[in-house]
């Protein structure tokens, strides 16, 4: 079934889009402080249908995020303990936890860290917030590593250009499914490990 192909033709169309380079800033601002969708998915299509763009893609996607993670300092800041208990009933609680560790033990290299890694950055922004950590510092590592993880993305997108484009398309179903099954047995096995 051809899901993904169809899926991947609507992104690569929505990526050439006239308005797209705003959607990527709100999304990229957005996910920065309290939306789960990481600008990735737009910033990688976007980079890949037009590569000649793709550095100022990347330049948007680094600044909207760490303004938005200006925000998620602001949240935590200000607002932790309106937000408090809706952070311990998410998923995110955890997540929470993890950096005011890190926080305690690394400072700047834990907001570096999350902007670079696929952890929730969003869940530092609102730790060092209610930490209270220097905002220049945190602005500084959030610019570094938001901007080396977005100016990679876009820079091996536009690399591959055209090549990639198309070889994506032709094995985007397999890798679509394949990623499908991987979730459903690494579910299963949490659950086995969680009730075992």
């Amino acid at each position: 079934m051809k899901l993904f192909s169809s899926l991947y033709s609507r992104a690569m169309h929505w990526s050439r889009h006239r308005h797209a380079p705003w959607y990527l800033g709100g999304l990229s601002f957005a996910e920065s402080s309290f939306f789960p969708i990481p600008p990735d998915v737009m910033l990688a299509p976007m980079s890949l249908a037009n590569p000649r763009l793709a550095l100022r893609f990347a330049l948007i996607t680094t600044l909207a995020s760490v303004a938005g993670g200006l925000l998620g300092y602001a949240i935590g800041y200000f607002a932790f303990d309106a937000i408090e208990p809706w952070l311990r009933e998410s998923h995110y609680w955890p997540t929470y936890q993890k950096a005011v560790a890190w926080f305690g033990e690394w400072g700047f290299w834990a907001i570096f860290i999350a902007g670079f890694s696929p952890i929730p950055y969003k869940v530092f922004t609102i730790a060092a917030g209610a930490l209270s950590m220097a905002l220049l510092p945190f602005t500084v590592a959030s610019i570094i590593g938001r901007g080396m993880r977005f100016f990679m993305v876009a820079g091996l997108m536009a690399w591959g250009g055209e090549r990639m484009e198309q070889a994506l398309h032709r094995t985007i179903d397999r890798i679509g499914w394949a990623t499908v099954a991987l979730l459903i047995v690494g579910l299963g096995l949490y659950e086995w490990n969680r009730l075992a």
